[in-house]
Formats: C-alpha cells, sequence, structure tokens
C-alpha cells in the first residue's frame, strides 16, 4: 500500500487524537472521587503544561531588547507564567476530594438524648424588601431542629421589619451604627447573646436572601462530633438564573457561575483542610466564635477571615456539600460584577492583614498556601482575559509579533495541553467548564475585579462595604450601556483590525511564521466571545421562577370536570399546565402537594395547556412558599445540558421569546 503523506499540520493534529481517544474511554474507568486517579490525570496535565511553557519560553518570544515586540511578548509571557502558577496549585488542589456526607448520616444526632444543641440562628439584613426576608424566615421556622431562635439583625433599623417579626414570634436586634457592616452586626448580636446565662451552643448564619432547607441545622450540626471542628460550611445554590444565564437564555441547560466552585473545588479543599466559610449557609461552634473575638474586621470578606482566625486558634474548617439551602443571586449586572469585585478585594486585604501568608502568625503551611492561591486566581485571571482580548490588536495595528509560533506548534504544544485539562476538568466536574462561556464570565467583569485585585493589594484598608442589591423590579429590559459600550468598542477595533490586515499589506505584514494563522483564529475567538458579552449586557425582563421545578401529575378541578394535567412550572401566585386546554376566565383548584387545593383562574390558554392565576389563602401561601424553596432538593442546573444549551442560545440570538416554551 502506498504511505500516506498527512503534511506538518494534520501530523501535529495527529498529537491531540490520544487525548480524542481517552475522552471516550475516561468517563466509562474514573471515579472522581479517588485521590489516586485524579492525581494522575493532573499529574499528566502539569506535564503537558510544562511541555507548552518551555515551548512558549525558548521559541516564541521576542528576543531581549528595547523594541514594543519585547515588550508586548515578553509581558503577555510573564502573565501566562504567572497564571500557570495558579493552574498549578489549583490542579494540585483538585487532586484530592472529600465527602462528608456518610459521615454526617452516621453521626446524625450525636449529642446527648436529654440534651438537643441550642443554635441561634442569625439573619443578617440591610436593605433587603420584605417579599425576600419573609422567605427567609418562613424557612427558618420550618426547620427540623427543635432547639433554634431565629435572630434577625436589622441593620437599616426598620420599624416596619421589627413588627414583622414579632408577628411571626422571631427575634429581632438593631444597633445604633453600622460599624464595620456584615461583621459588626454579627458581632454586635454575638455579645449579647454571650451575656446570657445560656448562650448558645452554636450560631448559624444566613443572609437575607438564604432560604434554609429543612435538614440545615440538623446534618450540618452531625459533623460537630469532632471536637476540634469550628465551622462547618454548606454550599450556595441559587433558585433563581444569574445575570450571565438569564440574559443568555441558558438557565435550563448551563450551571450558575458558582457551581464548580462549591461543587468542586470546595469538596476538593476540604481534602487538604483548606475549605474556607463563604458567610451564608454556615454553623459555627459559639464557644470557638467566642475564643477569636467574634468575626475578624479587618477585610471586606470577613467570612474567609473567620476560616484563617479560627485555625490560628486550633479550629477546624470542614465542608458538607449537601444542597441545604437556596438564595437569590444578583439578578443584575452591576451587582454580580460588584460582589465578585468585593470578594477579590476582601481576599487581598487578607493577604496584606495580619494573618497573610508572610506573616507571623500559627496558621499552617497548607493555611498559606490556601491564601496565595486564591491571591493567585484574582490576580493573575481576570487580568490574564483582558490581555487575551488586547494584545491580538497590537498585531493588527502595530505590527508587533506578540506569539512568534508556527501553526504546527500551536496545535502541537497549547492544543495537547488545553485539550487535556478541559477533558480532566469537564471529567471530573461532571461537564461543568464550557470554554467560550467560561471565557465570558470572566471578561464580563474582568476590569472592575482586576481593579480590585491591585488596589487591595497596594491600598487594602479604606475601602467601603458594597451591598449587593437583591430583589426589585426587574419587569423591564435594561441595557447596562456603560459595560456594553467598553466591549462594542473592543468588537470595533477587533473588527477594524481584522479588516486592516486582510486588506492592506502595508499593515501586519511580519507573519511571524504561521502567526497570521494564529493571530486571526485567535481574533476570531475574541469575536465570539466579545459578541457574547455585549449581548449580556441587555438584561432581559425577569418573571419569577423556580429553577429547581420538575414537572409533575396535578387535578385541576374545574365546575365541569376533574382532570390529571401536568404541571410544568410554579411560582407563588401563577402556574402551567399541560396535557388539557382551556378557556381563558376558567376557574377551579389546582391539588398542589404539601400544599392543598388551590383556588385558580385560567388567565392565558397555551398551545397545549393553560396558566392559573393562584389565589392562596394565608395558610396555603406559607405552605407553598416553604414547598418552593424549602424542600429538601438540589435546585438549579448542576452540569451543561450540551444540546439544550446550543438551542437556547440559538433562540437568544435569533430574538425569539425565551419564554414562550
Amino acid at each position: 500500500m502506498p504511505l500516506i503523506h498527512l503534511g506538518e499540520f494534520w501530523s501535529s493534529v495527529l498529537h491531540l487524537l490520544p487525548i480524542l481517544g481517552a475522552a471516550l474511554v475516561l468517563p466509562g474507568l474514573v471515579n472522581r472521587t479517588r485521590p489516586w486517579q485524579r492525581s494522575a490525570l493532573f499529574a499528566v496535565a502539569m506535564v503537558l503544561a510544562l511541555r507548552y511553557i518551555w515551548w512558549r519560553g525558548t521559541e516564541t518570544i521576542a528576543p531581549l531588547g528595547l523594541t514594543l515586540d519585547w515588550a508586548a511578548s515578553w509581558s503577555l509571557f510573564g502573565l501566562e507564567l504567572l497564571t500557570m502558577i495558579g493552574s498549578f496549585s489549583a490542579f494540585v488542589i483538585m487532586m484530592r476530594y472529600r465527602d462528608r456526607s456518610e459521615e454526617a448520616s452516621i453521626n446524625y444526632g450525636w449529642w446527648p438524648s436529654h440534651r438537643e444543641p441550642h443554635v441561634a440562628l442569625l439573619i443578617a439584613t440591610y436593605n433587603e424588601e420584605l417579599e425576600v426576608l419573609e422567605r427567609t424566615i418562613i424557612g427558618a421556622k420550618a426547620l427540623r431542629h427543635p432547639r433554634k431562635e431565629i435572630i434577625v439583625l436589622d441593620d437599616g433599623r426598620r420599624d416596619w421589619l421589627q413588627q414583622f417579626c414579632a408577628a411571626q414570634g422571631v427575634g429581632y436586634m438593631r444597633r445604633p451604627d453600622n460599624r464595620d457592616a456584615k461583621a459588626g452586626n454579627i458581632n454586635h448580636a454575638l455579645r449579647q447573646l454571650a451575656d446570657r446565662a445560656e448562650p448558645p451552643d452554636f450560631v448559624a448564619v444566613l443572609d437575607a436572601d438564604f432560604v434554609p432547607h429543612r435538614g440545615f441545622i440538623s446534618r450540618s450540626l452531625a459533623l460537630f462530633h469532632d471536637p476540634t471542628v469550628g465551622l462547618v460550611q454548606t454550599p450556595q445554590h441559587f433558585f433563581n438564573a444569574d445575570p450571565i444565564q438569564h440574559n443568555l437564555n441558558i438557565s435550563r441547560a448551563y450551571p450558575d457561575e458558582q457551581r464548580f466552585f462549591f461543587d468542586h473545588m470546595q469538596p476538593s479543599r476540604d481534602g487538604w483542610g483548606i475549605a474556607f466559610c463563604c458567610g451564608t449557609s454556615s454553623l459555627i461552634r459559639f464557644r470557638a466564635l467566642m475564643a477569636i473575638g467574634g468575626f475578624p474586621t479587618e477585610s471586606v470578606t470577613e467570612d474567609f477571615m473567620l476560616t484563617l482566625t479560627l485555625q490560628n486558634k486550633g479550629w477546624r474548617t470542614v465542608y458538607l456539600n449537601e444542597a441545604l439551602t437556596e438564595g437569590l443571586a444578583p439578578e443584575g449586572l452591576k451587582e454580580y460584577v460588584t460582589q465578585r469585585a468585593r470578594w477579590c478585594l476582601g481576599l487581598m486585604q487578607i493577604a496584606r492583614s495580619s494573618l497573610g501568608p508572610f506573616q507571623r502568625n500559627d496558621l499552617r503551611l497548607r493555611d498559606r498556601w490556601s491564601v496565595l492561591d486564591s491571591v493567585f486566581y484574582w490576580l493573575t485571571t481576570f487580568p490574564f482575559r483582558l490581555a487575551a482580548v488586547v494584545y491580538p490588536l497590537l498585531y493588527w495595528f502595530l505590527n508587533v509579533t506578540v506569539v512568534d509560533a508556527r501553526l504546527t506548534d500551536v496545535v502541537s504544544y497549547f492544543g495537547a495541553y488545553y485539550l487535556w485539562t478541559l477533558l480532566v476538568l469537564n471529567l471530573l466536574s461532571r461537564g461543568t467548564v464550557v470554554p467560550i462561556l467560561n471565557d465570558v464570565s470572566q471578561l464580563i467583569g474582568a476590569w472592575p475585579i482586576a481593579r480590585a485585585a491591585f488596589t487591595g493589594l497596594l491600598r487594602p484598608h479604606g475601602h467601603p462595604f458594597s451591598v449587593t442589591a437583591k430583589g426589585g423590579d426587574r419587569s423591564r429590559l435594561v441595557v447596562q450601556w456603560h459595560m456594553m459600550g467598553v466591549f462594542l468598542a473592543l468588537i470595533g477595533l477587533t473588527l477594524l483590525g481584522l479588516t486592516i490586515g486582510i486588506v492592506f499589506d502595508d499593515f501586519a505584514y511580519y507573519d511571524a511564521g504561521d502567526g497570521k494563522w494564529v493571530i486571526l483564529f485567535w481574533t476570531i475567538y475574541n469575536l465570539f466571545v466579545l459578541t457574547i458579552c455585549a449581548v449580556a449586557c441587555v438584561e432581559l425582563p425577569r418573571q419569577e421562577r423556580h429553577v429547581a421545578d420538575l414537572p409533575e401529575r396535578v387535578t385541576f378541578d374545574t365546575a365541569d370536570e376533574s382532570r390529571r394535567v401536568w404541571l410544568v412550572s410554579l411560582t407563588m401566585d401563577s402556574a402551567r399546565l399541560r396535557g388539557q386546554s382551556y378557556e381563558i376566565g376558567t376557574e377551579g383548584a389546582v391539588a398542589l402537594e404539601e400544599v392543598g387545593p388551590v383556588r385558580a383562574i385560567v388567565y392565558s390558554a397555551t398551545e397545549d395547556g393553560a396558566r392559573l392565576r393562584l389565589l392562596p389563602d394565608e395558610a396555603q401561601r406559607t405552605a407553598l412558599m416553604l414547598r418552593l424553596h424549602a424542600t429538601d432538593n438540589t435546585p438549579g442546573i448542576v452540569s451543561v445540558r450540551f444540546s439544550s444549551m446550543i438551542s437556547d442560545i440559538a433562540r437568544r440570538f435569533s430574538f425569539h421569546d425565551a419564554d414562550s416554551r
């Protein structure tokens, strides 16, 4: 048989075939909870990363000299090198995995039968509306743990909230000022509790918009069988779509941005003993909290610093990866970015504090590593995302060769590393890393987050606490023109540079090997990312929707008949039925599990059913609220539904009504 000559390019593509083959075989072989298997996968990723970085440093950067090529080439390589150090740290962390659900089940009810632990559940609030607070208070009252008290900590000093708490039979505290923001609010309550003749044994902390599931306290308490445990953190789940999910119409198929961290990174951190408090949805041993003087106030992210302060005194933080609370994700893009910039600023403040990685304290080496890992994440990820958009423009407009590489080498070195890493991350995280969307979520807030990183590192003090606004009217379409303008400008510059480089020979004439092909692909990829970012800046109107809803069979009784139909959507005041058509104005009662027969009126007809306006009485309204938000289930999407995601994005870009389904 004649020999087949593939050529250089297709020969380089052959380097990717073993990885593609592994993608077919490994899902059936890998147990993602076994550390040795995880370590082997990430060890290969690190080898491929070192191979790639060696190639980048020895063959693709400009020679030393006071030239623009040298400055651009070396600055990008330096930033990429720092980003790779952060990736290596994350790879090592993810080599371990700890699931404590079995431990919680075995030690459930470890305390003496004659003395249930006394738990004070603190709900910190500042400016949230009644609709937001009511959910949390009703959910807290329904907790299974019998010996609990609920206290609302009102930094807004609102008389109507005090009256509402009295009507609900829950505690209420306020203070004369707002010193030290949320941490100060909680510390004020802790001092009041400590002065009691019998202080609580444990303190649970909830943000005002987080509703506890019925098993939150009892499941979390189980891990305190170990007397060295000072804090148990549980994941944050959300019953609404975050701005990226909603604005791109992918909330039914793509997980919220926090899922990778809470479902996969935190269990891995717990495997190393470096899981950390995330504020809400945590349970803390009161004695441990008093031993450190309450919540630390040196950082606007008092939660992470609380873990370090506890560990500095010998108290451990552990992680229970069970959906035991659900909250309200930021619904506006500005609030979404502000929240993440605050997290970044707070982490930098911690790095510069007395509990920083290079300070004299009693932290373990792994705790110092934990802080450094977070510093590298915030300090490199977002500046690198900005650089990835800006640096190709240097080639098109200034003929600056940033990466002097042949296309075949890029496929062989970068392609192999990138493809293997993508395979491993999706294999271990059940498919939550989607390349373009992952870049969009980072680029959306890259500039304010990068600014917060450097500001916090260089000037850590004197920054106000920025409250993340929740709730409010989201029924109108809103365009974030300021944010969109930046992406539109970058799209315009990228298109202009691409046009100039293709049409005019006077520009972008340095080939850089096969550099034009590399830059061309890079530029087109950036156009996709920038376009999606711009579309995400158009905030679509929102309707209440509980993202954990699953179809179920219910009975709808009218004056004429009783029929079993499918309930496909349920909110506090509406329901959607499928399987039977009804005329507008038809009255009846829909039988809802855990709620009972609720009076309803058909207000809209659909192709295969109807939409109902629910008219529950007060008792049914409370039961409905508990069903929607306090049920022991997992709200939201935990892994990507790829075909649905593509379909939903296509609908968004076709400007088709996303709610017509």
